[in-house]
């Protein structure tokens, strides 16, 4: 099967499940609204031109939908989700809430329909966790095409600037330091920052001109890791929140006077979740023929998001207050002394995510285990 056609049956399949779950769909930070009707999609992920004519297959509203629906469930976890290229984020959630026949679904940073990767899932009580996910440090490994540089900066965009120069790999490896560190870095038109309450990326589809200031980003990482032709070069960068790989691609492209952008790309890591931990699309679908155990084995602990965060232990007392959404100060010689997110947990059980602020916890999120009936995930504890 090529992958235009699993990209393509993927995308049916996300189809079929968004009408009958347009009410309780959730956002891509894990917050619930109404998501809209589909539309026709192609395999790259953008909106289809609407057929017209008599051959035309009227849409269905959900009163008028009398196709069965699987039973929703209540169920806590990540799903490390390995994202074929050719679908968009919301299209793959779709699916594997599907499979999981979960109530509640969000995911922790979008990829492009071009790109493959780490998509981290959250279901139900891990959709809390989410913001915190997408503030760990993540890990691209991507192509470079030198020699074109096109207006979304990828290989869908139009050309805007071509050079016949093609740097050497000492050029490149000599441009990267400039890339290390905090730097100033413009977001790509095609993105989905605002400006005027409109997104970018809205803008420059209509033509309008895109202006978007300069802002810090963290670079942790960038290596050249491979060279295989003249044309390309594979880069690794480790990038903070709100980093573009479009825009490292075009702006070491301009620096190097050979123009470039992304052609391929894909995301190895987000926060403690990490590539080799990934789980393809065709798997769960093995995993959920075999049955529930072998499907539950894929879901990992609510608690697995926040493993980069300082733990703090709590007495029972002090998590009721905290579950109630009070506040508790830190007592006694063994009090720890930090300032910050902390997970808070009691008796092992993680109860809640705070700040920690002059030795007193103030509650953010907190976690209703106590309503939940949900199978187990395949790690001890929440």
């Amino acid at each position: 099967m090529t992958a235009h056609r699993a990209a393509a049956e993927i995308v049916a399949e996300a189809a079929v499940e968004v009408l009958p779950q347009a009410i309780d769909a959730q956002t891509v930070t894990g917050q619930p609204v109404a998501e809209p009707v589909p539309v026709p999609v192609d395999i790259a992920g953008d909106a289809a031109p609407e057929a017209a004519g008599p051959g035309r297959q009227p849409r269905l509203t959900r009163e008028q939908d009398n196709r069965p629906r699987a039973p929703k469930r209540d169920l806590d976890g990540w799903v490390l989700l390995d994202k074929p290229v050719g679908i968009t984020s919301t299209q793959a959630v779709s699916v594997v809430k599907r499979i999981f026949g979960a109530k509640k679904a969000g995911h922790a940073g979008t990829l492009d329909p071009l790109a493959s990767g780490c998509l981290p899932i959250a279901f139900g009580e891990a959709t809390k966790t989410v913001p915190y996910v997408m503030d760990g440090r993540k890990t691209y490994r991507f192509t470079v095409r030198f020699g074109v540089e096109t207006d979304t900066d990828d290989a869908e965009g139009k050309a805007v600037a071509t050079s016949d120069l093609r740097p050497s790999d000492a050029e490149i490896l000599d441009a990267l330091p400039a890339f290390r560190g905090e730097v100033m870095q413009v977001p790509p038109a095609y993105s989905a920052l605002k400006i005027g309450g409109e997104r970018a990326y809205d803008l420059a589809r209509e033509g309008e001109e895109v202006v978007l200031e300069a802002r810090p980003v963290s670079i942790f990482r960038i290596d050249l890791v491979e060279r295989p032709d003249a044309d390309h070069a594979v880069l690794e960068a480790e990038c903070g929140k709100g980093t573009y790989v479009r825009a490292i691609a075009r702006d070491l492209g301009r620096m190097l006077g050979a123009r470039g952008h992304v052609c391929a790309l894909r995301r190895a890591s987000v926060g403690p979740f990490l590539e080799e931990r990934l789980v393809p699309l065709d798997e769960l679908r093995e995993r959920a023929e075999a049955g529930e155990e072998a499907l539950m084995d894929a879901l990992d602990p609510v608690a697995v998001a926040l493993e980069e965060i300082p733990q703090l232990s709590v007495t029972p007392p002090d998590a009721h207050r905290l579950r109630c959404g009070q506040s508790v100060i830190l007592r006694g010689r063994d009090a720890p002394i930090m300032e910050g997110h902390a997970a808070i947990r009691c008796q092992g059980a993680l109860i809640a995510i705070g700040d920690v602020e002059g030795g007193e916890i103030f509650p953010h999120r907190v976690f209703n285990w106590a309503k939940r009936e949900a199978k187990a995930p395949r790690r001890s504890g929440q």
